[in-house]
């Protein structure tokens, strides 16, 4: 179980901290994965990758706490800084805008859909990957997928924002 936690920890808490505001409650869901997995390892049958299991797992964690906790509410992403410290000022404070007008357009999304756009575009997923971490089929992954994508740019539009300034 040590070696599994290692070579998979780090992922599940990405995932977890990723959709959650706090690195505890994230730890918390690594912990909870990996009690789940002890208990339920023979169930596993291999239909799916070790990884969309754990995801799933996570996942499904992750909903029961935003559901106790927030209600309707979503949190920011946490941005990677990109080394803009070598870049001007400007373009630093343009950068920031633009994390900032991103993040409103997505809180703007229903639950379902911000899921989808997170797992394709933050956690670099498949349709495929995303319909089997959700139990659902990988067509409604592309419904969301393509819902979300004209709420986000008819928002944007709202905000003034054109497809050249992004």
């Amino acid at each position: 179980m040590t070696a599994f936690y290692g070579l998979y920890g780090r992922r599940v808490y990405a995932f977890a901290r990723s959709r959650l505001d706090d690195s505890q409650s994230a730890a918390e869901i690594v912990n909870e994965v990996m009690l789940v997995v002890w208990s339920t390892a023979g169930s596993f049958k291999g239909d799916a990758g070790v990884s969309t299991w754990l995801l799933g797992i996570a996942n499904n964690k992750v909903v029961d706490v935003l559901r106790r906790r927030y209600k309707n509410r979503c949190p920011d992403i946490d941005w990677e800084d990109t080394g803009a410290s070598s870049d001007s000022g400007e373009r630093v404070v343009v950068e920031a805008e633009c994390r900032q007008t991103i993040n409103k357009c997505l809180a703007s999304l229903p639950d379902k859909q911000r899921q989808v756009v997170h797992l394709a575009f933050f956690d670099d997923l498949s349709y495929r990957e995303i319909a089997e971490i959700l139990g659902c089929p990988p067509g409604t992954v592309k419904t969301r997928m393509y819902h979300a994508k004209l709420t986000l740019k008819r928002r944007l539009q709202e905000l003034g924002v054109e497809a050249q300034d992004m």
